[in-house]
């Protein structure tokens, strides 16, 4: 291993139990891991921990840090990155239990998403004790300095996603909480977008902000479903104001203080493989994996860079056989994750176990197209990225149907339901056909996570679905007691270049970094991958400084044009900083996209 990645090792996923090293090496991690994974197969258990050492030795596939930090150590820990906990309810006492849940789930390393949708807004009487609410947004903190406490010292960090609805009255609140800069440090906020108000943006028609209310209420009166009610119930209309309005509130915020992002709710909910059961309404804190109240994910990704064979010539090509074989270990790997993992909740143990939904996804995509010769953004690598994941895509589902013949299907499947889904419709004919037949193992298989602490252990990938940001850059890395340390990584395309004999010969002809691609290049790949993506993906679109507001508002509205689920853009500044910077350290970014909030 290099500095950075013996760093990552030493101070996130190395076993110690004091000064006792349990990890003499980066393999005695892997056997580690691989041990207790298998350790839930009723037949074969050697055979296949041989498998999974292998996948993981090689870097083929990376695991979500929870389960490497945490199988086989005996810590009470969750093995799960992703959380979205239960529905607030609209009472003191249902926000303290609400933010206890929170903590006990962030203090064993999970994530978490919380919709706070339900709370009333400021201004409205609380009729049972006398008092005047104070808004979602005042309780907000409450649960950021929960987090800091928490987290205080480590290498890791609290994550929290915050959504809120685009109709509730206190949503201007919301959009605007984080511009003072250091408040909510540890939330990413998310509006959660409808069609409805698309449309209504579109048509520069009036928007209402509405809460629910009693039926016999004389006030001005509409339906809309809303969470905790089964079914449209009764809203006071609070007021109205015009939808293209808000909608430039939220995306100039965004252009000035890089949030909040988007959530497109009723793509969402449409497209979910569970949407005859789950009303979905925020994600987890980075956003690749929409849950119900008490969802839980565990993550791993397959690192595209080694299945290209013969890199940098013009025989560059991916190993299609050994990539099909990986994702199949892969999948039955973390769906043994769900039985081995301890869980911060009975509840999220409960729809684990019902959904047994996982997120399998990719990294090192940029640095796989310089190895293949073809330029990010360019039409080649995007068909070639839709090409791989819907291969990706198609040996996951073939997995876990097979799977389900052995070891039984996810408890909450309703075959004829199920096969009715928006995506699962668009499955080929054999896949379908086997999941009428034997069902299948996991209700969601796939998810593309942001991968920065794995992709550095794994030699400085590039993360993710990301663009290479630099050829060569500074970065800070927390350590075991929180202090950053500073490190000088060069990209691992161009490192492999260079050990490939090319010292003298400048930069590989494909290699393309975020400065030199157009904002519609992240949106062509992140609309691509989506087709055959049945969670979500996790991408920061980069901009530079100097974008114009006018090119920045086509962001969301290209990115809603295109199917995405959701849609996050960066746009640096002088207040705000850049994520990561040439020659200095990142200290000034703001925290929601510092990659080691990142929650691997």
């Amino acid at each position: 291993m290099d500095e950075i990645a013996h760093h990552v090792w030493q101070t996130k996923y190395r076993y110690k139990e004091d000064s006792h090293l349990r990890d003499e090496t980066i393999e005695d991690t892997w056997r580690r891991v691989a041990r207790v994974i298998a350790a839930v197969e009723p037949h074969d258990r050697e055979w296949w921990q041989n498998k999974f050492f292998e996948i993981l030795k090689g870097c083929k596939f990376l695991l979500g840090g929870r389960i490497l930090a945490g199988a086989g150590t005996g810590r009470r820990v969750t093995l799960f990155n992703c959380f979205v906990m239960g529905i607030i309810e609209d009472s003191l006492p249902g926000i303290l239990g609400a933010l206890s849940e929170g903590t006990l789930t962030l203090q064993q390393g999970g994530g978490v998403g919380y919709d706070f949708s339900t709370l009333r807004p400021k201004g409205m009487h609380a009729k049972g004790v006398g008092a005047i609410a104070s808004g979602p947004v005042s309780f907000m903190p409450i649960w950021d300095a929960m987090s800091e406490t928490l987290m205080s010292t480590g290498p890791r960090r609290a994550a929290i996603m915050g959504t809120l609805r685009c109709d509730h009255p206190d949503i201007e609140a919301f959009i605007g909480a984080k511009r003072e800069p250091g408040r909510l440090r540890h939330f990413n906020l998310s509006v959660q977008i409808t069609d409805t108000f698309m449309a209504a943006v579109r048509d520069d028609a009036e928007w209402p902000l509405i809460f629910p209310t009693a039926a016999d209420s004389n006030k001005e009166l509409v339906y809309r479903e809303w969470s905790k009610h089964t079914g449209a119930v009764p809203c006071n209309v609070v007021r109205r104001i015009t939808a293209r309005a808000l909608w430039d509130e939220i995306l100039r915020t965004a252009y000035e203080t890089a949030e909040p992002g988007v959530l497109f709710v009723d793509r969402i909910n449409r497209m979910n493989n569970l949407w005859y059961r789950e009303a979905i309404t925020t994600t987890n804190p980075c956003g690749e994996v929409p849950l119900p109240p008490y969802g839980a994910c565990d993550l791993g990704s397959i690192n595209l860079t080694q299945f290209i064979e013969q890199p940098f010539t013009e025989h560059a090509r991916l190993d299609t056989a050994s990539l099909a074989e990986t994702v199949a270990t892969a999948v039955r790997f973390l769906d043994n994750v769900i039985d081995v993992s301890r869980f911060p909740l009975p509840q999220h143990r409960e729809n684990a176990w019902g959904s047994r939904r996982i997120g399998l996804g990719i990294t090192g995509l940029a640095d796989a197209f310089v190895m293949l010769g073809r330029p990010y953004g360019s039409e080649r690598s995007v068909a070639w990225a839709a090409e791989v994941m819907e291969r990706i895509c198609h040996c996951a589902y073939r997995a876990s149907v097979a799977l389900a013949r052995e070891k039984g299907p996810f408890p909450l499947l309703d075959r004829n339901k199920y096969l009715d889904g928006a995506f699962v419709s668009a499955l080929p004919n054999d896949i379908r056909t086997a999941i009428a037949d034997r069902g299948i193992r996991n209700s969601h298989l796939l998810a593309i996570a942001p991968t920065g602490s794995i992709s550095l252990l794994a030699g400085n990938v590039s993360s993710g679905v990301e663009p290479i940001f630099a050829p060569t850059y500074r970065r800070a890395v927390l350590d075991e007691t929180g202090v950053a340390s500073e490190f000088e990584l060069t990209d691992y395309s161009l490192k492999l270049w260079r050990e490939l004999g090319h010292r003298d010969e400048g930069l590989p002809s494909a290699f393309v970094t975020t400065r030199d691609l157009p904002v519609s290049a992240h949106l062509e790949m992140q609309a691509a991958l989506q087709a055959h993506v049945d969670n979500a993906i996790s991408k920061t679109v980069n901009v530079p400084e100097e974008c114009s507001f006018e090119d920045f508002r086509q962001i969301y509205e290209f990115a809603y044009d295109k199917g995405l689920k959701g849609c996050t853009a960066y746009r640096p500044n002088p207040l705000r900083g850049a994520v990561l910077q040439d020659g200095e350290l990142a200290v000034n970014a703001p925290h929601c996209c510092v990659l080691e909030r990142e929650t691997d």
